[in-house]
């Protein structure tokens, strides 16, 4: 394994095709980071902490309990609390290429996971964000970067699908989810920020914390058991 900045003029991965020219204005650890895919062979593991896993208004708590059942979001929240994401390419079931973005946090009693797998549209204009276990929650992902060389990440429109039904979610049940992704590197640390926020109730659900990467041949290691989701929808 190995942490060392690489070719990042290698192919492109899906995130690289997503964002064009924009992507080379990102840190060079994060274009590194984000370099993860079939055409460069590498998974990435990160490992670190989050300082504070908050929720917001106690009504938030049951919905978040209900989507934990499928590995979406976290029901509990935590101060310093270990995590590992694990970013692990492959080609699934449709035949697309996948990044998983699994989240592993080590709360006390049990551990919590918040699944999600990303493959680029047809267009090739955007990331989609299948969310859980099953799948039954995807969202469209809009990747900028920030004049700070860091990663803004903004989810769009969100779809629920399960079996014949593929409805958009509605904006007063729904959210919006903002993610920036940065590298400090008097630290040498990655720093990441997660809020889920909605539109009408405000504050839902997220995340601070920091962690450090490691990277290794997908090509020898595979993609460990569980962390493919259980169903795969095809539906873009």
């Amino acid at each position: 394994m190995t942490s060392a900045p690489r070719d990042v003029t290698a192919p492109a991965s899906i995130f690289r095709t997503v964002m064009g020219a924009d992507f080379d204005r990102l840190h060079p650890r994060l274009q590194r980071r984000f370099s993860v895919g079939l055409a460069s062979g590498e998974a990435c593991t990160g490992r670190g902490v989050m300082d504070r896993i908050w929720h917001g208004r106690a009504f938030v708590k049951p919905f978040l309990a209900l989507g934990s059942t499928r590995n979406i979001l976290v029901p509990r929240a935590g101060r310093n609390v270990p995590f590992v994401i694990e970013n692990v390419p492959y080609t699934d079931t449709f035949g697309r290429e996948t990044v998983t973005f699994v989240r592993t946090f080590d709360l006390p009693g049990r551990s919590r996971r918040f699944d999600a797998q990303m493959v680029l549209s047809p267009k090739g204009d955007r990331v989609l964000d299948y969310l859980g276990t099953h799948q039954h929650l995807a969202s469209d992902l809009h990747f900028r970067a920030e004049p700070d060389g860091s990663l803004l990440i903004r989810s769009g429109e969100h779809r629920f699908r399960e079996g014949v039904v593929d409805v958009r979610v509605p904006e007063l049940i729904g959210a919006s989810a903002e993610v920036r992704e940065s590298y400090d590197d008097v630290a040498g640390r990655f720093r990441i920020r997660v809020r889920v926020v909605n539109r009408y109730f405000g504050p839902l659900f997220g995340y601070d914390g920091s962690f450090t990467a490691t990277y290794t041949d997908v090509r020898r290691c595979g993609v460990r058991a569980g962390l493919r989701p259980v169903r795969e929808e095809v539906r873009a």
